[in-house]
């Protein structure tokens, strides 16, 4: 045997070594990755175990969806908080998603690349991970001082709003980005304007990511807390809010029941978070069945 021969021989096997040390170490961090998974899915399954242990009877029970609040931890119920939080997401859907998803049609389809559009995507970006409270902090300053809507169910719902635009913007700029270029070529060698090659062929291609983000930005739009709080958000109703009075949500109803010291609300309290869940699940749901039917 030459030496150039067992010179390739030895590189073949080192090659060979290599790929089998890769695979080992694939294998184990696929094995801890698992491990991860299961390990979050187990504490989520005791957390739905012990809430729904708590808590279903009181769910169950007659009148707690359509009753006001009590400071009777028996009786009462979550209509003003259910009645809140559904209007919140519902303004937050209508004046977010168009926002969102026409800012992010812009920067991907029209926008110049110059610095300016690249500093516009920087901040947008960044803005998708400020803390909520930051959120309140300025939705307490524009639109219950400047704009003078006081602490009422429209300032919190456009708080929310503010919330959820960057993650709307970031998710659907993703989306529209992931369609392929051949398609707009295909579009505009036909003869086709730019608006109706995103209108018709851009926008159903992309609308699957970005309801995956409409349903994440929703959805943490709807359990947030902090924001609502600055805002202005009360944890104890008798009347069913409107948009401009002073309005319940689920998280503050949650809050204001584990707060207090009688025993009774902690079970208030487990049950209105199996509300909340079931809220989050239908919208969810909804979105999901959209997307499925863009699908296709």
């Amino acid at each position: 045997m030459t030496i150039s021969n067992r010179q390739n021989l030895d590189t073949a096997d080192r090659f060979t070594d290599n790929i089998e040390q890769r695979e080992r170490v694939g294998k184990i961090f696929e094995k801890l990755f698992l491990l991860g998974l299961l390990t979050g899915l187990f504490v989520l399954a005791l957390l739905l175990f012990d809430v729904l242990r708590v808590g279903l009877a009181r769910f169950l029970t007659l009148g707690f969806i359509t009753e006001t609040p009590s400071r009777f931890p028996e009786v009462g119920g979550i209509a003003p908080a259910l009645i809140g939080s559904m209007l919140l997401g519902i303004i937050v859907i209508l004046t977010a998603v168009p926002i969102g998803v026409g800012t992010a049609i812009y920067l991907e389809e029209y926008a110049p690349k110059t610095w300016w559009t690249s500093l516009i995507e920087v901040n947008i970006s960044n803005l998708a991970g400020v803390p909520s409270i930051v959120y309140g902090l300025l939705g307490l300053s524009v639109f219950n001082y400047f704009l003078g809507f006081g602490p009422t169910l429209i300032s919190g719902a456009l708080t929310l709003a503010l919330l959820s635009l960057p993650v709307i913007i970031v998710t659907s700029r993703e989306a529209i980005r992931a369609v392929p270029d051949s398609l707009r070529h295909a579009a505009f060698g036909l003869g086709v304007t730019k608006w109706n090659t995103i209108r018709h062929h851009v926008i159903p291609y992309a609308v699957p990511g970005i309801l995956t983000g409409v349903i994440i930005s929703v959805s943490r739009a709807i359990g947030d807390a902090a924001s609502l709080i600055v805002v202005g958000a009360v944890s104890f109703l008798t009347f069913n809010p409107g948009l401009f009075n002073r309005f319940m949500a689920l998280p503050i109803q949650i809050y204001s029941y584990i707060t207090r010291p009688e025993p009774g609300f902690a079970n208030a309290a487990a049950a209105t978070i199996i509300v909340l869940l079931l809220l989050i699940l239908a919208l969810n749901g909804t979105a999901i069945y959209i997307r499925q039917r863009f699908s296709h």
